[in-house]
Parts: C-alpha cells; sequence; structure tokens
C-alpha cells in the first residue's frame, strides 16, 4: 500500500490516478459479445441454450429457462430465521427509503388560462441482471429490484447464470420473492443482456436494464442502448476513509480492508490528518491484512488501487477526496455532518465512525449501487427515478394561447418555419375556436 504526502511535487500526479486501474478497455469484450448480441436476436431461445451449454456447461431445455414459482417458493422456504429475517429487515428499511425517495407531480400556473404539469411516469417493464454461477449476491436483487417497484413498475424480471447444476443460488431466488420479482430466468453473461434488450419467445423484451455484471455483461449492455435504456457501467469498488483522529485507526483500517475483499482491482484509500494518524492507519492496516481470510485478494487491491494520503488539515482531506470522486466516502473526522456538507463527489458519503460502508452494502437503506471510476462527479446512485420517466402536459386557453401566438410566431419566422408561424397565428385570429 503506498504512501502519498499531500503537498510534494509529485502527490498531484498520483492523486490523479487513483484509481490506479485505470479505466476498463472495452474494445475487444464488445467485439466478443457482438457476435453472441446478433444471435440471440436472430434465433432467440436457442441461442440462450447454446450460449449457457457452452459459457455455464449446464444443458437446459426451453421450459427450463424460466425458474418456476414452486422453485422459488421453495427457496424462500429454506432459509433458515436468522437469514430470512435479516433479508425481510433489509428489504422492509431498502422499501421505505426509496418509498420516501418517490417524486411527486409538479403544478406551473404562471397566469390564466396557462397551467403546465410535469409527471413522472413508471417504466412497464425492467429487467435485473444478477452475477451468480460462483458467486451469490442477494443485496445486489433487494437493490436493485426494490426501487423499482416502489416506483411502481409492474413487471420486473430477473436474469441469473446458473451454477453447474443448473441452479440459481437459493438466497437470491428468495430475495428476488421477497423485492417483488415477476419472473427469474437462468440466463446470464451478454446472453441474457441480449435476451432482455431483444426479446425471446420466454424472455420479454424491456424498457431497461439494471445491475452490474463482469466486462461482458457492460459491454453487452453498451452495445445495447440504441435499443433500451441502461444503467451505468459498474466498476470495482471504491472506499475513501477520511480519518483526523488516530483512535478510529482500527475501525478505518477494517473499513479499507473491507472495500479491498471485493476484487483485486477495488480501490481503498485512507486520508489522514497528520504524520500520526497516517502512522497508525498504515500500522493497522498491515496488522489487519496479516490475519485477513482473503488475504491474497485483499493484498493484490491494496498493492495496485490502495494507499495513505497524509495531509496536514482537514480541509485538505476534503479536498482530496472530492477530487477522488469515490463510490464510498467515509468521514471520521470531527462534526462530519459539517463535512459532508462540502462534499460535492460522492456515490455515498457515510458520517461519522459508527457509518461503516458494509452497512450502507446491505441494509442501512440507501441504494448499493453507485457511480464508480470518478463518474461521482456527474452521476448518482440507482434509486426510483431510474425507473421514473417524465411527461409534459401543456394547457393554454384561448386569451392565453392569443397573448403568446404573436412572439412564438416571430421566433418560429425567424428559425424559417413558416407552417409553425401560421399555426400559431391561427390562434390568435378570429377565427371559430
Amino acid at each position: 500500500m503506498r504512501r502519498i504526502q499531500w503537498g510534494e511535487e509529485n502527490a498531484m500526479s498520483d492523486l490523479d490516478k487513483l484509481p490506479f486501474a485505470g479505466e476498463k478497455v472495452f474494445k475487444s469484450a464488445e467485439e466478443k459479445v457482438s457476435p453472441i448480441l446478433d444471435n440471440v436476436r436472430h434465433h432467440g431461445d436457442i441461442a440462450l441454450k447454446e450460449y449457457t451449454k457452452k459459457f455455464d456447461f449446464v444443458d437446459l431445455d426451453a421450459e427450463d429457462i424460466s425458474v418456476p414459482e414452486r422453485e422459488i417458493q421453495g427457496a424462500l422456504e429454506s432459509l433458515t430465521s436468522d437469514v430470512r429475517d435479516a433479508l425481510l429487515l433489509a428489504e422492509e428499511r431498502i422499501r421505505a427509503f426509496h418509498e420516501a425517495c418517490l417524486p411527486k407531480e409538479i403544478e406551473f400556473v404562471p397566469a390564466p388560462g396557462e397551467r403546465f404539469i410535469l409527471r413522472p411516469i413508471q417504466l412497464e417493464r425492467v429487467g435485473l441482471y444478477v452475477p451468480g454461477g460462483r458467486a451469490a449476491y442477494p443485496s445486489t436483487v433487494l437493490m436493485s429490484a426494490i426501487p423499482a417497484k416502489a416506483a411502481g413498475v409492474k413487471e420486473i424480471i430477473m436474469c441469473s447464470p446458473p451454477n453447474r447444476k443448473g441452479a440459481i443460488a437459493r438466497s437470491v431466488l428468495a430475495a428476488a420473492a421477497l423485492s417483488g420479482v415477476t419472473r427469474i430466468f437462468r440466463v446470464g453473461g451478454a446472453q441474457a443482456i441480449g435476451a432482455m434488450a431483444y426479446g425471446t419467445i420466454t424472455i420479454a423484451k424491456v424498457d431497461k436494464i439494471v445491475g452490474p455484471g463482469n466486462i461482458f455483461v457492460s459491454a453487452a449492455k453498451r452495445l445495447v442502448r440504441n435499443v433500451t435504456e441502461v444503467d451505468k457501467d459498474a466498476g470495482p469498488s471504491e472506499v475513501v476513509v477520511v480519518l483526523d483522529d488516530s483512535r478510529h485507526a482500527e475501525w478505518a483500517a477494517a473499513d479499507l480492508l473491507a472495500q479491498a475483499e471485493h476484487d483485486p482491482a477495488a480501490m481503498a484509500v485512507g486520508v489522514a490528518v497528520g504524520t500520526k494518524v497516517a502512522d497508525q492507519l498504515e500500522a493497522e492496516v498491515e496488522r489487519q491484512v496479516a490475519t485477513a481470510l482473503r488475504r491474497e485478494v485483499i493484498s493484490d487491491a491494496l498493492k495496485d488501487q490502495g494507499a495513505i494520503v497524509e495531509v496536514a488539515t482537514r480541509e485538505e482531506a476534503l479536498a482530496v477526496a472530492d477530487r477522488l470522486a469515490p463510490e464510498h466516502l467515509e468521514l471520521m473526522v470531527e462534526h462530519p455532518g459539517e463535512a459532508a456538507a462540502g462534499i460535492r463527489n460522492a456515490g455515498a458519503i457515510l458520517c461519522g465512525p459508527w457509518s461503516a460502508a458494509p452497512f450502507g452494502d446491505y441494509l442501512a437503506g440507501p441504494n448499493h449501487v453507485l457511480p464508480t471510476g470518478k463518474t461521482a462527479r456527474f452521476a448518482s446512485p440507482l434509486g426510483v427515478f431510474d425507473f421514473l420517466k417524465w411527461s409534459s402536459i401543456t394547457e393554454l386557453g384561448p386569451e392565453a394561447a392569443s397573448r403568446l401566438a404573436g412572439p412564438a410566431a416571430a421566433l418560429a419566422d425567424l428559425e424559417g418555419f413558416p407552417a409553425h408561424a401560421r399555426s400559431l397565428r391561427l390562434r390568435a385570429s378570429d377565427l371559430p375556436r
């Protein structure tokens, strides 16, 4: 884990290289998945069976693509009481937060005879992609499906790759049942993205696709953007922990390791105020890595994308964090709420030493699908807004139309559209209305 001394000549350069892994290169992945998408587009379920056998080593019959209701309910009933209670608690908290975020219709009446409305309308059908095969991520299901359900989406379908036995993890199926998923399909990879984008006999075409995946899934999502909306690219996990008191060095180090264990490409950066705090944080990281169960993954991540940035003041620390624009930003500082108010670039801001990022990963309430790769400069967490579109409604009475027709027609003449101008001037004439 490298050490960066803020204020030194190369500090700015090192900071701008974070995350050190750089942006993903999608070109070669797009070249590989493009023929897969074309095959699915033209051959539907037949292509899905072909690729499931090739990539997942599972020979599915056409009727096996869809997971039957009895299998989903069986998964729900098989949960131990503690896991079921945890999923129910997470569902309740995530749903409550996202329902509270629902926007309302906006009405604007600037003058008599004028009325304008901006109306939110939920998407009809959305598709969720949930990684699987060798690992199970029920939290991804909850975080993707619940805001769609809260937004009022009527049909939510889910695709997830099967394991070698042709099954999807029971915890994932149970989370889908609890969060309002309508239908589930045991299909993964770029072929699943193609199925949801173009539609097959078994899998209906969706209006939007959300959910993380590997580089091939992400590349496929990029290539289908001309036929369906997709969410942002999901990069490796990131955390920046700002620390101004060495008493919390153990907790800060633990949170850095928690993100690093996601992936060897994960970014974990500690920003420490003062040499004493930086030394203590570095020592704690080394101590905890030595006994970590996922030590190999964590070590690789910290070696390539890990850093401790030593700064002199809290103001410098917050400036560093803002420049990094991380997925998760933990503020283990005095008066964290005040510090958060000055942050512009972060996917999720976690205030105070008790607000560990893993709470947000599972059941705090706000979404854990967050912008990565410094896209927090312009992107937002997944939420109900992602499953809504907006329509504007205009109502003009005769007096208002007559009042506005002349200026509007003048603008139409200016742009060279005489038919526009005539349409407008008719509203200002004495013709019967």
